[in-house]
């Protein structure tokens, strides 16, 4: 069985008492109520990193939202993964679709990105999705193959076997749409035949995909139904600590 992980993404949210509020609230419950072998995950902003990790408790895991390429060095406001490693991150995002439209980062530089994290023993939870253009097109499942082929499948059998998948359409993401269980079931299943032509059956087996275009509590328990969805990487509604709970209580 694969493992079932909501992983909560608070972007550019959050001051630093409101981060503390939330993520007391999230731990308080999870240690009241254990949430059954759902892997919790939540990526608060780089200011707030370490004052989360001293307040998230046991049963929360602790994911940046991005990492530079790069160790160290002379990049003035960047972060790079040791530093992240160093306040207790386990996990960091790459890829997202908003760090690729508004920020330029292609799948070259995600290259770049995925091996800094894994040097330092970061787990990347990479983004994939396509926009509304691409899937009136009928191009989305060529662009979804691109990005994963150029920007993840590089890696060796034992860094792939560290890595979380995200797949984010595009056209879902703060927009209020949401894919059908059906169009998401079938995308996941394509990512999944995706990494069994890279790598192997059983890699593709036990890969956790995410998905995360508009994932709520009213949707997450029809969505994480769908055989190939492991869980759900969590934008807006992972600000609540309701809705957040009420989503990690889904499957």
């Amino acid at each position: 069985m694969r493992r079932q992980i909501v992983a909560g993404n608070w972007k550019m949210n959050k001051t630093y008492p409101e981060a503390l509020a939330l993520v007391t609230e999230i731990a308080t419950d999870l240690q009241n109520n254990p949430a059954n072998g759902v892997e919790v995950i939540v990526a608060p902003p780089f200011p707030f990193l370490a004052a989360v990790n001293e307040n998230k408790g046991a049963n929360i895991q602790l994911s940046a939202q991005n990492c530079h390429q790069k160790e160290s060095g002379a990049f003035t406001g960047e972060v790079s993964a040791t530093m992240l490693k160093s306040v207790g991150c386990e996990y960091v995002i790459l890829g997202h679709s908003e760090r690729r439209q508004y920020f330029q980062e292609d799948n070259q530089l995600l290259e770049q990105k995925l091996k800094a994290a894994l040097a330092a023993d970061l787990k990347p939870i990479f983004c994939c999705g396509e926009s509304l253009e691409q899937r009136e097109q009928e191009i989305h499942f060529d662009f979804i193959a691109q990005q994963l082929k150029e920007g993840l499948f590089h890696l060796s059998n034992e860094e792939f076997d560290q890595v979380i998948i995200a797949y984010e359409p595009i056209w879902a993401i703060g927009t209020g749409r949401t894919a059908s269980s059906e169009q998401a079931q079938e995308m996941h299943e394509f990512i999944r035949e995706q990494v069994s032509r890279a790598y192997d059956a059983e890699a593709a087996s036990k890969t956790p995909i995410l998905y995360g275009g508009s994932c709520n509590a009213q949707n997450a328990k029809e969505l994480f139904a769908c055989k190939d969805v492991d869980g759900g990487l969590i934008g807006g509604a992972a600000l609540k600590s309701a809705d957040f709970l009420t989503i990690i209580r889904s499957f």
